[in-house]
């Protein structure tokens, strides 16, 4: 009997192997067909419908060139047009890999030389009509608790891969054996027979991006409270410190001193896992650039992202924050659905975050510009009259000791950096940066553009300034709030970056749409330094790493305020404003 239990589990094994690699080899030339065939790539076929009627003629029998010849036998293969003439000099062309086919010694000479064919009369997506764009892709819905039909989950993974090998500029940063991991994948996809299941399949693969662009995604599971264990809500406030989980704010003190819980505790332990074997499970279905964007995220109360299970109590290893003795404990968590719990929690959080956003250094002495505010200088300010009142703004600033610009947020307003800081500040050229966009000469590559790092303003002045400047940034310092940080790097050679590693996800969000409502968001572009060093995943560069402790978060610091204001001899003036 045990023989013939071995001998099925190892011939499901070597079919299950045998479909992987021919949906492996399927995705990849439908892929390939997507992005470079005249007719596929120029929509006068429709891609998915080729997907889709082709999927349904393979067999067991099927060998890599029988579906070569499946997917292209139906195409006109016959090519008058080459392929446009690349006219860039400067060219990211890491990611374009055609080893599958040129190396595989399964694919016959023929199909090869059918494959480069396509290649070298690839489309050009310049010839894109109006409106439309490389990324564009259909919407399928589908009931959100019924699982998606195998047909339209295969085309889901094929549209990630195509994602992975054609448009997203950092495959050449993710982790090392991606292909091999995306086999593993369509295995799994095989025997899943739920939508949760197949959601937690869809999270890890996007995981893979590590891509803080592409963190959303989890936003868009239907099964998100169940896959993260978060339905039910903590009676505390937390932050992830190294190795731990800091206890900074009892919600609902009476649930706390039951578990004996209080605050500046350290949570070391929860349900028989350390904290870092959790934030690495988290890793591995969350997209984050990097590991301080994946704590801070996770650090978040609202996002309710860290438990490991779903259970109403949960068992605690704590180490006190009074006496440092560990001691076990169980804590009775928050049911959202209990209304006067939940107001309770809202009504903290408001506070918190009206509390975080009135933060400010108040200073003679000091100018400081918060990103997220910057639109307030105009709301209520007449067209014609916004240059004069930017201008005594700035005006103003540059006679202050030090200029603080507070990027620890997301802007408001791309104008206050893009013109008026360059108008004010900047020398007439401030090349700051490197942008790769799209090559749509060449899908799967990305050129250099000679972005508008600067805009044209004639007649331009510059006021140097020769006073102390400070760039503060932490995780939450994204996207266009990085990019605006390098541009001040290069403004102000004299500038101070100080906090803590950047979101590490500069760039355009692209968005493509995925079967089952699904909207997968991640960097378009590659962005570097003129030196070509990396900002994807490391973040921009920092002067000066500024780390908490735990009696620095309990005693609410903010230890970049105070890095300034010793700078200007100003320890006992203000620091914030919280009211």
């Amino acid at each position: 009997m045990k023989r013939i239990t071995f001998f099925l589990l190892f011939l499901f094994s070597q079919i299950a192997c045998a479909q992987t690699e021919q949906q492996f080899i399927f995705f990849k030339t439908w892929n390939f067909i997507k992005y470079y065939h005249p007719d596929v790539a120029g929509r006068k076929i429709d891609a998915d419908s080729l997907f889709l009627v082709t999927l349904k003629t393979i067999n067991s029998t099927d060998e890599p060139n029988s579906i070569i010849t499946k997917l292209t036998q139906n195409l006109n293969n016959s090519f008058n047009i080459p392929a446009p003439q690349e006219t860039s000099k400067d060219v990211l062309k890491q990611n374009q890999d055609f080893s599958w086919f040129q190396k595989n010694r399964k694919i016959s000479s023929r199909n090869k030389t059918l494959l480069n064919s396509i290649y070298n009369h690839r489309y050009n997506f310049e010839l894109l009509k109006e409106g439309k764009s490389v990324n564009d892709e259909k919407k399928y819905s589908f009931p959100k608790t019924e699982n998606l039909p195998l047909e339209y989950r295969l085309l889901t993974l094929a549209k990630i891969q195509g994602t992975v090998d054609y448009l997203f500029p950092h495959k050449y940063i993710m982790d090392k054996g991606f292909d091999d991991y995306f086999k593993n994948a369509l295995e799994q996809n095989l025997t899943i027979h739920s939508r949760k299941d197949f959601e937690i399949l869809l999270a890890q693969l996007v995981s893979k991006f590590k891509d803080s662009h592409a963190l959303s995604f989890y936003k868009e599971l239907n099964y998100k409270k169940d896959i993260f264990q978060g339905n039910h809500l903590a009676p505390f406030d937390f932050q992830i410190v190294d190795d731990h989980l800091l206890v900074t704010h009892l919600i609902f003190p009476e649930i706390c001193a039951k578990a004996q819980i209080n605050v500046g505790d350290k949570i070391i332990f929860m349900n028989g896992k350390k904290i870092p074997q959790i934030i690495k499970e988290k890793s591995e279905l969350l997209s984050a650039s990097n590991m301080e964007k994946l704590k801070f995220v996770l650090s978040k109360y609202e996002n309710n992202l860290i438990w490991n299970d779903d259970s109403p109590q949960k068992t605690f290893e704590v180490k006190s924050g009074k006496n440092n003795t560990k001691f076990s404990t169980k804590v009775d968590m928050i049911n959202p659905s209990d209304k006067e719990k939940y107001d309770l929690i809202i009504d903290y959080l408001q506070d918190k975050i009206r509390k975080t956003g009135n933060k400010k250094i108040v200073h003679d002495d000091i100018a400081y510009f918060k990103v997220n505010e910057t639109l307030d200088f105009i709301n209520n300010v007449d067209d014609d009259k916004i240059d004069m009142v930017m201008d005594s703004i700035l005006h103003n600033a540059a006679q202050k000791k030090a200029i603080v610009f507070e990027m620890r947020e997301y802007p408001d307003w791309g104008g206050f950096f893009y013109h008026y800081i360059y108008k004010y500040f900047s020398p007439a050229e401030n090349y700051f940066g490197k942008y790769y966009q799209q090559n749509l000469k060449n899908i799967g590559t990305f050129t250099y553009k000679d972005y508008d790092y600067f805009p044209a303003i004639s007649g331009k002045t510059t006021h140097m300034y020769k006073g102390k400047v400070f760039i503060l940034v932490n995780p939450d310092t994204r996207s266009a709030s990085e990019w605006y940080s390098m541009s001040l790097q290069k403004i102000f050679p004299q500038s101070l970056t100080i906090g803590q590693q950047t979101s590490g996800g500069d760039g355009d969000v692209v968005r493509i749409n995925l079967p089952g409502d699904y909207l997968l968001e991640f960097t378009g572009n590659g962005i570097f330094y003129p030196d070509n060093s990396q900002t994807q995943q490391t973040g921009i560069r920092i002067n000066e790493l500024i780390t908490y402790k735990d009696q620095d978060i309990l005693d609410k610091k903010d230890l970049e305020f105070e890095r300034v204001l010793k700078s200007v001899g100003a320890e006992s003036h203000q620091v914030e404003k919280t009211k």
